[in-house]
């Protein structure tokens, strides 16, 4: 119905967020045409750009259900709605994107396959019966596949496949949901995937080659499967043979593998999870979530009471159950022993080679490499253990930056934020920054969201972790010297907190425990107590009472030689290499060492407190990955429900390692169970912690208290802290969006930066 010019009105929309890749401008369209709206949508260099005319009732109905009834993928962060002109226009049309001025649009994470397409995949009637590269705007790759923004199917992976006739018609039509899905496709004219056995490509593809591969792993093979971000190495887990070759195969002596179970009853069935936790796993970043295991399958989780696991999210990950694969699966990242994962194909097989009996190799290239996502529940809520397919790139808070800022992160569990138009984006984890794949993947990942965003290296503010030799420093060093800024690590934990919440003038009380980070006097930090905000800077305020720790870092491998230092510190002690102490050599070694004060720095990490007591009640081994002992420990805690506590007294701004140390000492040589003794530290630490808090505060007027750093990755001390934080009425804020571990420093970083080096 044509309108009076006289009673026609017009606006224009600038919508920002998750916006681009997820249905939007097809939604847009609908719900224009459906009021009688005439206009344009068009993709654009920071969101998506509408122009709407019509009745000034059908304008405000449009804005209602701009928001309310958004594509479910989508996230949108703001609407800025103005006045324009009317014009011309008699229909409503998508247009061409925008390419002009330097994009902030975000992109949007990969998305697992919906139930529309699932049923598609199923259905023997449907033309995309059984085609792994099936998807629709509701679903499917983002992230993994683009290389360039605006998201456009030329600025893809897919660009290189036309789409057939009937393809066009669907991304054509408005009433489809393929209606502008930019990775569209079919068996006709899309990639597929074959099967490489024995170094030789059959020449069966798509389903046959996946249900070879089924056959495969119930055979008790180990097959190599090309996902969505990267390939991963699969097998049988309930097949004890199968997983101990791949554990051999892949050099990972203990660390535990992933699961991927076939449904939510399967995973039931594996893991005791709560409806919280089911919500994690069924969500739409489909993560790892870890949880109690409910049946042990030898050689996936070696003396761990959790279990890793994940439901299908590419349709080549549902074919392969619905073809014959075992319900439940290993399904761990395709390279050996901290490597980053493999993704590209001719690099895949030459990695993979010996790793794997086959590989199932999809055509269809990934632009970059991003891990699954790792979540849990705690008492203080969800919290992300490591950030990556699903969740990243997203933006995860807002800082007052005209500038862009990249933010190195730190060298352990390392990612990268950068900061445009004021929008914190934070990569996918990388992964630990001594390994030569994992320092390309960091430099490709930096160049990678500079280029997507357009940013000139040389406008850059660079944030750097304060340690001198860590890589990421030495990187940030290859940027103009007079735009860096060095933030020291532990004020970035509290601060990535506060970032988060958006609240970097709120006033705290932070705690930072870790294993390491380099402190203001060079010393090895890691149980650090600041108050103060992002705004007005973080004033050290605690800390554990320092410690000797021979071999410094390298302690963090061997518990025995951390427990060397600590226990030196602590008098009348004697015949600790006697039973019922078990200390190998090294520990009378690293003894010598701490009294010579050869080779040993000061500490005050409370991560090497812990490794110290998980020594002292057995774990006396080489810890074959980070944070190992602490886990133990924890695990070990667990399976007690005693109410001691050790005594852990916090006396002139220092916490004292001392007599908890003692205690554990005296009671194990009184025959008391370590489980007793590991549950009764951590309530002694959760005392102790809540005690001192509690001290500062009268002094210092809190808004929260914030907790940070890899030591609260322990789910029993959060629970021990939650407990006791709200009997006394403390209100707690933890990491929400990105981990409280090293993955999140990077965050931290960019929300410091962004105060001190304004304009």
């Amino acid at each position: 119905m044509d309108l009076p010019s006289a009673v026609k009105r017009a606006e224009r929309f600038a919508v920002r967020g998750v916006v681009q890749g997820v249905g939007f401008r097809p939604f847009v369209f609908r719900l224009a045409t459906a009021q009688h709206l005439v206009g344009w949508v068009r993709n654009g260099a920071d969101g998506v750009e509408i122009h709407v005319e019509g009745s000034a009732d059908a304008l405000r109905v449009f804005g209602a259900h701009l928001t309310a009834d958004a594509p479910p993928a989508a996230r949108i962060d703001s609407v800025d709605v103005a006045p324009a002109a009317v014009t011309d226009w008699t229909t409503f049309e998508i247009r061409d994107s925008d390419l002009r001025g330097a994009p902030t649009v975000r992109i949007g994470p990969d998305l697992p396959i919906c139930a529309a397409c699932l049923r598609e995949l199923t259905d023997p009637a449907d033309r995309h019966h059984r085609y792994p590269y099936i998807n629709c705007t509701d679903c499917g790759p983002r992230y993994s596949i683009v290389r360039a923004v605006p998201y456009d199917r030329a600025r893809t992976t897919m660009a290189g496949w036309e789409m057939c006739a009937r393809c066009r018609l669907e991304y054509e039509d408005v009433r489809h949901r393929r209606f502008h899905a930019q990775p569209v496709a079919c068996p006709s004219c899309g990639p597929h995937y074959r099967l490489d056995l024995e170094g030789v490509t059959e020449s069966v593809r798509d389903a046959d080659a996946i249900a070879r591969a089924a056959r495969l792993l119930r055979e008790g093979r180990v097959v190599a499967v090309k996902g969505i971000g990267g390939y991963h190495l699969a097998c049988d887990a309930t097949n004890a043979d199968a997983v101990e070759t791949l554990r051999t195969r892949k050099f990972r002596k203990e660390r535990p593998f992933a699961l991927m179970a076939r449904d939510v009853e399967t995973m039931l069935a594996t893991a005791d999870m709560d409806a919280d936790l089911v919500a994690l796993a069924t969500g739409s970043a489909r993560p790892i979530v870890l949880a109690p295991a409910r049946v042990a399958h030898p050689g996936v989780s070696p003396e761990n009471l959790d279990v890793g696991v994940m439901l299908p999210y590419a349709p080549v990950h549902h074919l392969l159950f619905a073809l014959g694969a075992p319900d439940l699966l290993v399904m761990t990242s395709a390279n050996r022993s901290s490597e980053p994962i493999a993704y590209q194909d001719d690099d895949a097989r030459t990695r993979l080679r010996g790793l794997s009996d086959a590989m199932l190799v999809g055509e269809r290239p990934i632009a970059r490499r991003v891990d699954d996502s790792v979540v849990q529940n705690t008492a203080f809520g969800p919290a992300v253990v490591r950030r990556a397919r699903g969740y990243a790139p997203g933006v995860v808070a807002r800082l007052p930056a005209s500038l862009p800022i990249l933010a190195v992160g730190a060298d352990l569990k390392n990612s990268v934020t950068l900061v445009v138009g004021g929008q914190a984006l934070v990569s996918q984890h990388i992964g630990d920054l001594d390994e030569r794949g994992s320092r390309e993947s960091f430099d490709q990942t930096i160049q990678d969201l500079l280029t997507v965003y357009d940013v000139d290296a040389r406008d850059l503010i660079v944030a750097h972790d304060a340690h001198p030799e860590y890589v990421s420093t030495m990187h940030a060093r290859t940027f103009d010297p007079s735009r860096l800024v060095s933030i020291q690590h532990h004020r970035a934990h509290v601060a990535s907190v506060l970032a988060e919440r958006g609240r970097l003038d709120a006033r705290v009380i932070g705690v930072a425990f870790d294993g390491t980070g380099y402190g203001d006097d060079g010393a090895i930090w890691g149980g650090e107590v600041f108050t103060g905000s992002v705004i007005d800077g973080f004033t050290r305020v605690g800390h554990l009472r320092e410690a000797a720790l021979p071999g410094g870092d390298a302690a963090a491998r061997f518990p025995s030689q951390a427990a060397a230092g600590f226990l030196a510190g602590v008098d009348g002690l004697s015949d600790l290499e006697a039973p019922p102490f078990s200390f190998p050599s090294r520990f009378g070694d690293a003894s010598r060492m701490a009294s010579r004060g050869v080779r040993t720095f000061r500490t005050t990490s409370v991560g090497r407190l812990f490794d110290t007591a998980a020594a002292l009640l057995g774990f006396t081994r080489p810890a074959t990955f980070e944070g190992q002992a602490a886990i133990w420990l924890e695990h070990l805690a667990r399976q007690s429900f005693t109410r001691d506590a050790i005594e852990w007294p916090f006396v002139d701004g220092e916490f004292d390692y001392r007599p908890a140390l003692r205690m554990l000492v005296e009671r194990r040589r009184r025959g008391i169970a370590p489980h007793h003794l590991a549950r009764a530290f951590h309530a002694g630490i959760a005392d102790g912690l809540v005690r001192a808090l509690e001290c500062i505060a009268d002094g210092f007027d809190a808004e929260a208290i914030v907790l940070s750093g890899g030591v609260f990755q322990n789910v029993l001390l959060l629970t021990e802290l939650k407990q006791r934080c709200d009997r006394r009425g403390l209100t707690v804020w933890t990491n929400r969006e990105v981990p409280c571990n090293d993955g999140g420093i990077s965050l931290g970083q960019a929300a410091i930066a962004s105060v001190r080096r304004r304009g």
